[in-house]
């Protein structure tokens, strides 16, 4: 073993323990045993049959419950499931250790696949945005549409306000930041993060953060957290090294589903001026641009970025079904939440008010 690698922690067959994950109103938890994987999967029941099936895939360090705000906006128009990445949430840590964007892909190719909810609309955040670009590219059978919040791909220029969650990947530096902050309370961390991830942290509402205060708590006695939390860090490091047909742009470039961008104008984690490359790269996309939102839009401005997905959904199955939407091709046509645009440049721009956000749609 390299020295600069981590050792391996195997998968504990007695975890200590630990007060039960929350389970919000209207919502259900399964698990999900597949090859060398155990996955929680979160739901809601969909408010009638025969809805789309949607799977949400969440950030380094998220869980399920990240998603639970607009799984609850779109329950009247996908059967929506929410997964647990390995070593995240409710899952165990996954049997060989691995936390690569590969491995996180495969999990959710395995679970799809299993499952036969196929093809579904995929919707990821931060590195789950990674994992989701991956799982589109190489699988397209099972990917209806892509929403992408957020999404950790490669940037040359990396913002410092990023700089410490990338250091996790370097050896030694997550036992450092565990001893630097023994001392640090649950309310103290989820404060720390709460800045760091949104926009306003006065959005979120005291109940809010005493849940996430509560999920802390039990996170933090799991013995798996911190070498979950570096070793995913470091697989997102390595996959921005990649090369050839398995750097995550060129893969973006070979997503074959409509896509939905959606980027905060105050995210610290990934830089608001990936926005313009992602919509040129992803072939058939739009993109919501919300400037008071941070890393976590959804959590944020969860109605804004629903209404956005079912515009998409819409003119997807219109343009499947040969219907022209409004009158003209989906590409010319507003995308905008207020439903009105003026063409520009061959793709409409529309500004709308959305949940209090200043949201501007632009399709291509």
């Amino acid at each position: 073993m390299s020295s600069t690698e981590l050792p391996l922690v195997p998968p504990a067959t007695v975890l200590p323990k630990v007060a039960p994950v929350r389970v919000g109103d209207g919502e259900r938890l399964r698990s999900v045993g597949l090859p060398g994987i155990t996955l929680t999967v979160r739901s809601r029941p969909p408010a009638r049959e025969g809805l789309p099936p949607a799977l949400y895939v969440h950030g380094l360090g998220g869980s399920s419950q990240n998603w639970s705000a607009l799984m609850e906006q779109l329950e009247g128009d996908v059967d929506g499931e929410a997964v647990d990445l390995p070593g995240f949430g409710d899952s165990p840590p996954p049997d060989d250790g691995n936390y690569s964007i590969t491995a996180h892909a495969r999990a959710v190719i395995r679970l799809l696949d299993a499952s036969g909810r196929g093809p579904v609309h995929l919707f990821g955040n931060s590195l789950g945005g990674a994992v989701s670009t991956r799982v589109a590219a190489v699988r397209p059978d099972l990917v209806r549409t892509l929403t992408l919040v957020s999404p950790a791909l490669p940037e040359i220029r990396v913002q410092r306000t990023a700089v410490p969650t990338g250091l996790l990947a370097l050896p030694g530096v997550a036992g450092l930041f565990t001893r630097f902050s023994k001392d640090w309370t649950p309310e103290q961390r989820v404060q720390g993060v709460t800045a760091l991830c949104y926009g306003d942290p006065a959005r979120v509402s005291p109940e809010g953060f005493r849940h996430a205060v509560e999920e802390m708590e039990r996170r933090l006695q799991l013995p798996y957290f911190w070498d979950a939390m570096t070793r995913s860090a470091r697989g997102l490091v390595n996959a921005y090294t990649l090369g050839g047909q398995h750097a995550l742009w060129r893969q973006a470039e070979r997503v074959l589903a409509p896509t939905l961008l959606v980027y905060g104008g105050r995210d610290q984690l990934v830089g608001f001026r990936m926005a313009q490359k992602a919509a040129r790269t992803f072939r058939d996309s739009r993109l919501l641009t919300l400037p008071e939102a941070g890393h976590v839009a959804m959590m944020e401005y969860p109605e804004t970025v629903a209404k956005a997905f079912r515009e998409l959904a819409v003119d997807k199955a219109a343009v499947a079904s040969g219907d022209s939407v409004g009158g003209c091709d989906r590409r010319d046509r507003s995308a905008g939440t207020s439903g009105e645009g003026t063409p520009r440049d061959g793709a409409d721009a529309a500004k709308a008010s959305g949940d209090g956000a200043d949201a501007t749609i632009v399709g291509s």
